[in-house]
């Protein structure tokens, strides 16, 4: 079981995200921690998984107790004993001793037997799911610590820009060229853009740690800044929708169903009554003699008929049944959820990290050189530098979002293993 667990992890480590383009899974050398390598780590010190092991281990075990048979039952009697007359004391007593064998009747044994099969291939289904899990959990914690370095990054960029700010206006001060206004309006920029770097500093330390924490081991090195900046080209013309058919979330139902149809079978066995019979020795004390008993026992469904098991279980098949198509039409509209963010998404980061960069880059540049001539006033410049900064920014949160929906729909399109060939 252990090996299955480690096998399904490897390959969620190893699986191509669907709405990447052409990224490269080899960290480079400058990168300490890629994200496979961080799923891979996950994966080996996740809770989850040691979930899904132990949980696999009982439903193997409960495989083996639901195939065992019932244990015969030792039988023993004595008759004819502390009467009166010749039937006082032991003088007339008659001691039987036997064993009684049960037999099982109306396939009992085979539905407990798909009893616990239904719901070892569902447990094994699970211990798939965990890994998905993990390699989602993974990739957004990974998203979000990459995102905080870099809005760390742009936060520092900032506190240079506002100093600089801060001389152009003592310069123009010092000059008589401007009102001490606004070498005090620059103070105030300045302090708070070590503030916002401060604070950004402490997020990205989180980010770290919680990163770390995830995956059971120490994020010091360079994580992969580039797979960031990575977006699939734009597909023209209509997208083909995603089919649902195949995925997790549908092969749990179905698990589920199955397991409600073994229930139904399992309660339909239990209304045969079963037969006790087994081969008993009696000793007549009086002649020592020895002869033998064949007894057989039948129970009477008179109060219990098994009628309220079957309908019982009949009903929790029919939930079941409902329950997938539920989950059906949930999974696909979380899927085309997701799909429209991960493209808005990336249709807003081509934007943020394109043309509307550029400009914001270029109109900020021009006011800076325009201040520091006096052709532009200070407030043309701190606007220049808070639209660039906003856009910056939104860049960066545009990609977050485009990997956090791509791994979400990553999670939700993923394809269910084949139980048949697990259990070879």
């Amino acid at each position: 079981m252990q090996r299955f667990i480690a096998a399904l992890l490897a390959a969620a480590s190893c699986a191509c995200p669907a709405q990447e383009g052409a990224v490269a899974t080899d960290a480079s050398p400058q990168a300490g921690l890629s994200l496979d390598q961080a799923i891979a780590a996950a994966g080996g010190s996740a809770p989850a998984a040691d979930v899904a092991t132990a949980s696999i281990t009982a439903a193997a075990a409960a495989r083996d107790v639901a195939g065992l048979r019932p244990n015969p039952s030792f039988q023993g009697q004595v008759e004819n004993i502390a009467g009166s007359g010749p039937y006082r004391g032991l003088r007339s007593a008659e001691i039987t001793a036997g064993i009684s064998f049960p037999i099982e009747l109306g396939g009992k044994r085979g539905a407990r037997i798909a009893v616990a099969d239904a719901t070892a291939a569902r447990t094994r289904l699970q211990a798939t799911i965990a890994a998905a899990d993990i390699r989602l959990q993974v990739t957004q914690l990974y998203t979000q610590a990459i995102a905080a370095e870099r809005r760390a990054a742009i936060a520092v960029d900032q506190v240079r820009i506002a100093g600089e700010a801060l001389r152009a206006a003592e310069v123009r001060v010092r000059a008589g060229r401007a009102s001490p206004i606004e070498q005090q309006r620059a103070e105030v920029a300045r302090i708070n853009a070590d503030a916002n770097a401060e604070r950004t500093r402490r997020l990205a330390v989180a980010s770290r740690t919680n990163l770390a924490r995830r995956i059971g081991r120490p994020t010091a090195g360079a994580l992969d800044l580039p797979w960031l900046d990575a977006l699939p080209q734009p597909v023209a013309g209509p997208v083909r929708p995603i089919d649902a058919a195949g995925t997790l979330a549908l092969a749990t139902a179905d698990a589920d169903l199955v397991a409600a149809d073994a229930g139904v079978r399992l309660a339909r066995s239990q209304r045969v009554p079963d037969l006790a019979v087994g081969p008993a020795l009696r000793r007549l004390e009086q002649t020592n003699d020895t002869a033998a008993v064949f007894s057989v026992s039948v129970p009477i469904p008179v109060f219990n008929s098994g009628r309220a098991a079957v309908a019982q279980a009949r009903a929790e098949r029919t939930r079941a049944e409902a329950q997938r198509r539920v989950t059906q039409l949930d999974v696909e509209q979380a899927i085309t959820d997701a799909r429209a963010e991960a493209d808005n998404a990336a249709v807003t980061a081509r934007a943020a990290n394109g043309p509307a960069l550029a400009a914001a880059r270029e109109a900020a540049r021009i006011a800076r050189i325009g201040y520091a001539h006096g052709k532009f006033g200070q407030l043309d410049l701190l606007d220049a530098e808070r639209t660039l900064a906003e856009t910056r920014l939104a860049a960066i949160d545009a990609l977050a979002a485009y990997r956090d929906a791509g791994a979400r729909l990553e999670r939700l399109t993923t394809p269910a293993p084949d139980l048949q060939e697990t259990n070879r």
